[in-house]
């Protein structure tokens, strides 16, 4: 699993095609999640956890010290297989370390609700599966990859 979190100030997504209602979020973190094949609950628990112990928030002092939790920030995930594109054969990308769509979905959602608990507040998402617009305004910008 990769897990690039991003620190924002405001943050939104909605389905390419417009359909439905957007998930939006304001100061706190933006999570693009790849799900790889390896991946399993033992790994998406060690993720949320170290997701919502991460002291990227910043403290009276302007220092990254405290956690999304500690700082009253917002969280939204968004499933992103093409983190784990392998271009080794060449400039076209392979997906093969990506997990199963079926699999990715079931990790994914486990994900978010293992942050949603870990860290006590809900945890917005974005729409599985789906070609989807993410609007976001950095914050710092402040950006770290989880593995």
């Amino acid at each position: 699993m990769v897990v690039v979190v991003q620190r924002v100030l405001s943050a939104s997504v909605r389905r390419k095609d417009d359909r439905g209602a957007a998930s939006c979020i304001g100061r706190g973190f933006v999570l693009l999640v790849g799900v790889a094949v390896d991946d399993d609950e033992s790994t998406v628990r060690r993720l949320a956890t170290e997701v919502a112990k991460v002291r990227l928030m910043e403290d009276d002092q302007g220092r990254m010290g405290l956690s999304v939790t500690d700082a009253g920030g917002e969280v939204l995930a968004v499933s992103q297989f093409t983190l784990l594109a392998d271009f080794s054969k060449g400039n076209r990308p392979s997906f093969h370390k990506a997990a199963r769509s079926e699999v990715a979905r079931t990790l994914f959602d486990q994900f978010v609700r293992m942050l949603a608990e870990v860290t006590g507040r809900p945890v917005s998402a974005g729409f599985f599966g789906e070609d989807m617009e993410l609007s976001l305004v950095n914050d710092g910008p402040v950006t770290v990859v989880l593995y």
